[in-house]
């Protein structure tokens, strides 16, 4: 299984035959949808779900199939099969990939902002992203996907999360808006030089690659 970055808190999983993308929004590189196989989307905001987008990339190629929560299947409304409803405890399969679903809510902002649906995917019960929340997933995990930075997140909270989760890896998502500078700072204090996680870090460029081994 090998994990390709594609901006902010897209990923593209790939194993054998097939391609995974996981939240190709507005911040995510055109290309993420070529050869994919599946897309799952976490909720609805558009730094994670382009609908335009996602409406093209199905017109070019009508095998693609979405998985995700029943607000932004509502977005999708038209594309009929192409697109299936999922909630916590559902499971299913991408080609050769297995997915559970974790999560109904998206983190809170502040209490006067209304929450949205938020679902997080389970590949292979080892590769787990939580969209924008820290839902602890049902199993351990070896890789999490940590929202690193957002308007509703600080850095206390991420500590406390992947110690919570417990995975052997953690990589940095969501990252659009910060800085170098703060990049720095938070791969500093959710690294080897702040109170640790238990989890080894790494905030992968865009493009950036780690090969997550065989199952």
């Amino acid at each position: 299984m090998r994990l390709t970055k594609l901006g902010h808190a897209c990923v593209r999983i790939e194993q054998g035959d097939t391609t995974v993308v996981i939240d190709p929004g507005l911040f995510t590189e055109p290309e993420a949808f070529q050869g994919a196989d599946g897309v799952l989307i976490t909720h609805e905001h558009v730094d994670h779900f382009a609908e335009d987008r996602l409406r093209a990339a199905v017109a070019a190629d009508p095998g693609l199939r979405i998985w995700t929560n029943r607000a932004v299947a509502a977005q999708l409304d038209g594309i009929g099969a192409h697109v299936t409803v999922v909630g916590e405890g559902d499971a299913f399969e991408v080609g050769g990939i297995d997915v559970s679903v974790h999560g109904e809510w998206h983190a809170v902002i502040h209490p006067d902002i209304p929450r949205v649906g938020n679902i997080g995917f389970l590949l292979d019960g080892r590769l787990f992203h939580p969209g924008d929340a820290l839902t602890l997933p049902a199993q351990p995990v070896d890789t999490l996907l940590l929202p690193v930075a957002g308007p509703w997140s600080k850095v206390g909270e991420l500590v406390d999360y992947v110690r919570e989760v417990k995975p052997r890896r953690a990589l940095g998502i969501h990252d659009a808006v910060l800085s170098e500078i703060g990049l720095m700072v938070n791969t500093r204090l959710l690294g080897e030089g702040g109170p640790g996680t238990g989890a080894e870090f790494q905030q992968l460029p865009s493009g950036g690659q780690v090969d997550l081994g065989a199952r």
